[in-house]
């Protein structure tokens, strides 16, 4: 096939369930140093926490730090619902999160797990979530949990460029009173997160986390962000499979081709860095477009129901000087048309078109030709035939060099008359 020729994907059946495997796209060479350490070891693959797969210095451990803490204790400590000393495989899913976060060190990780209990009793974090602490306005901004990646971890967004604006910033840092009641929100988001993971040998058992670093105050956020790291390390040990940055400026792939090498590899192998324009091929390797946010390139919207899984799309990649045509047939007269579609980083044209079947028809220009810029977000339309035909959704990528990652997805509904 020529680069210049277009390449129609012909549909037949109006709910396709199936989608092709997103590819990965090129890095500059900023990127590749940055990555460079990461991709000495392979992506991190979570921990089954089944005791059978432990070693027999690691299954000791476990049972050291139960008699300790059983020792030290009245026997009743427990976290998210769960008693430690019950027995329970729950349980030791708990305790071998600690021990992993020190090396199973038993010392180590009783002093850590024992602060732990003491700060969630002090911080009243048992019952954090039911509280109303008044950050509507950052809800679905600032931070909040959206989702599955492709394994079934939830999935926790951050993103601080809202406060480059003073008044916000004024308004929720202002004071220590205000950065108190913020890191209480903060660390009510992950606890709403922590309550979606099974705590079972095999299960679901850590999240995964991705940071937006676009328009970010550095300085200013440094103290709040301290706060929140350090509250993190020292209460959720290994709550995180996998830490995902997106919009990273160049600085930031500098600093971390420097600090890596200082780095565990198990916390090189949590990490992924993508730079700004590379957002959505990055998302789209862990988590399905229909669960990626609009802003992000993907197709979940903030007002998709929480409750009722999201209908799945399909994936595709538009060559740099290629064009596709997304063919939908069997439309029957009446019926009615809804489709997504949307292009990572857009920048090419896109239209959309109703053909009829019958000889003699004209063709229905549905969307007119039109560039679509990079920071729109995915299209969402619908078209009622009046005869039987097919839609045609159409992207031109001829005039750029680059390879972009794609999605669409549709449903016809019949006429009822």
């Amino acid at each position: 096939m020529e680069a210049s020729s277009p390449m129609s994907l012909q549909l037949q059946d109006p709910l396709p369930e199936s989608s092709p495997k997103p590819h990965n796209l090129k890095k500059n060479f900023v990127t590749s140093l940055m990555e460079a350490a990461t991709l000495r070891t392979p992506s991190f693959k979570e921990d089954t926490y089944l005791v059978t797969h432990l070693k027999p210095s690691e299954k000791k451990a476990l049972q050291d730090l139960k008699d300790r803490l059983l020792s030290s204790s009245d026997g009743t400590n427990s976290m998210w619902g769960i008693q430690l000393l019950s027995g329970d495989e729950k349980a030791d899913v708990i305790l071998l999160k600690f021990l992993r976060a020190r090396d199973f060190r038993v010392s180590d990780s009783l002093h850590m797990l024992q602060k732990c209990l003491s700060w969630r009793k002090d911080f009243e974090a048992d019952s954090i979530v039911e509280e109303d602490l008044g950050f509507k306005e950052l809800e679905g901004l600032v931070a909040y949990m959206q989702g599955y990646d492709r394994e079934g971890h939830p999935v926790c967004y951050n993103a601080y460029g809202v406060f480059k604006d003073k008044e916000m910033y004024e308004r929720i840092f202002g004071d220590d009173e205000k950065l108190k009641k913020f890191l209480r929100w903060r660390v009510q988001v992950l606890e709403k997160g922590i309550k979606l993971l099974h705590f079972k040998p095999g299960g679901i058992n850590s999240i995964i986390q991705v940071t937006d670093l676009k328009d970010m105050p550095k300085r200013e956020l440094r103290v709040a962000s301290n706060h929140i790291l350090s509250l993190f390390q020292d209460n959720y040990p290994e709550m995180v499979a996998r830490k995902i940055f997106i919009n990273v400026p160049w600085y930031f792939s500098v600093l971390y081709s420097m600090f890596s090498p200082f780095l565990t590899q198990r916390t090189k192998s949590k990490f992924v860095i993508s730079k700004e324009g590379s957002v959505a091929g990055t998302l789209y390797k862990y988590i399905r477009p229909e669960d990626v946010p609009v802003q992000y390139g993907g197709l979940s919207r903030p007002g998709d129901s929480q409750n009722v899984p999201p209908k799945p799309a399909s994936e595709f990649t538009v060559k740099g000087g290629e064009k596709v045509n997304i063919q939908i047939e069997g439309i029957e007269a009446g019926a009615t048309i809804t489709w997504d579609i949307v292009v990572g980083g857009w920048d090419l044209e896109y239209s959309a078109e109703f053909v009829p079947n019958a000889e003699g028809s004209y063709t229905i220009a549905v969307e007119k030709a039109r560039k679509v810029t990079p920071s729109e977000e995915a299209v969402h339309n619908s078209y009622k035939s009046k005869e039987a035909g097919k839609m045609v959704l159409s992207v031109d990528n001829t005039a750029s060099r680059k390879r972009k990652v794609a999605a669409y997805r549709y449903i016809v509904r019949k006429s009822t008359i």
